[in-house]
């Protein structure tokens, strides 16, 4: 019998052996760093939904020093998180990136004023200090600031940008009349200093009809030749989007979660998860064409794109990914 139970337990762990041998490797580049934004990935890599697709993922996360971009074309990634306006750039540029999914379907992107402070409404922003964010999240405020016919450069008739640090103190400091927050994690970084709701003026780029395509999905474009790698894309993202419908419905449990992978204060995160649900939607991962045209013709008109994308993005894994 001893001899039956270890000879159970060595085949068991053969077997087990050979699965982990067999499993197809991914690398997930986030956009930044662990935290709910991410929460999709983190769950489907925790509740075994990779591993069920035979899949071993690796989720590396971001920086203020880490641009996705630089890192696939690096070969450091094969997949990596980013906004739209990043990847149709560095595409422009060379780097062969296309989207093969969207999971976040709205924008959580904000521009946030003390009311009590000379900003009430786009008109006002004449001559004001704003603070932005940079390393390829600053293309939604240029494209509203072009529609808008204000000029960058300050000056009486345009407006000063201020590159803003990755946090709400310019605001609190006073180094600016407006900041960039997203609806997930900064805007309740200042609810958290002391700020009330209604002791802010919220200019939303999604309500304003503004928003450019967010965190989606990207990969080289040479890769997507191969049949094999093609595969597992849609595996990947057939488990990260059920990740996310996860997270969605079980957004304390994704937040846990996200802690246990190193994100910082669980109840910040579960605030964090609850906001995210939001931009989800349906939750199928699949872009929206009107969409994609909004981002690459803001870029177009900014002069950020030098000529209209083509094969920027692709639904062919989202088609047989979700059914």
């Amino acid at each position: 019998m001893k001899k039956l139970i270890v000879g159970l337990m060595a085949g068991a762990m053969s077997l087990a052996a050979m699965q982990a041998m067999a499993a197809d490797k991914v690398t997930l580049q986030l956009k930044w760093v662990t935290q709910a934004q991410f929460g999709g990935y983190y769950v489907a890599k925790e509740k075994g939904f990779y591993e069920e697709e035979g899949l071993d993922v690796e989720i590396k996360p971001g920086g203020p020093d880490i641009a996705p971009e630089q890192v696939i074309a690096g070969g450091g990634a094969d997949v990596i998180v980013d906004w739209m306006g990043g990847a149709l750039a560095a595409r422009d540029k060379g780097v062969g990136l296309v989207n093969i999914a969207q999971p976040f379907k709205k924008a959580g992107m904000e521009m946030v004023c003390p009311a009590d402070g000379p900003v009430k409404t786009e008109a006002d922003f004449k001559g004001r200090t704003l603070g932005v964010w940079f390393f390829g999240n600053e293309y939604p405020f240029y494209a509203w600031m072009n529609k808008l016919g204000l000029s960058t450069e300050g000056g009486a008739d345009g407006v000063t940008v201020l590159k803003q640090s990755f946090d709400v103190q310019p605001l609190i400091q006073k180094q600016a009349d407006c900041i960039s927050v997203m609806t997930y994690n900064e805007y309740w970084q200042l609810i958290d200093a002391g700020y009330k709701p209604e002791d802010l003026i919220v200019f939303n780029y999604s309500e304003m009809g503004n928003d450019l395509l967010e965190d989606g999905l990207y990969v080289m474009e040479d890769k997507l030749a191969d049949p094999a790698f093609e595969e597992k894309m849609v595996k990947f993202v057939r488990a990260s989007m059920k990740g996310w419908n996860y997270a969605v419905a079980n957004p304390d449990e994704a937040a846990g979660i996200v802690v246990e992978a190193g994100g910082q204060d669980e109840n910040h995160q579960k605030r964090m998860m609850g906001e995210v649900a939001k931009l989800i939607a349906d939750g199928d991962g699949k872009l929206v064409e009107a969409a994609y045209k909004r981002t690459a013709d803001a870029l177009l008109a900014q002069k950020i794109i030098t000529k209209e994308p083509t094969g920027a993005w692709t639904s062919a894994i989202t088609d047989k990914a979700i059914k």
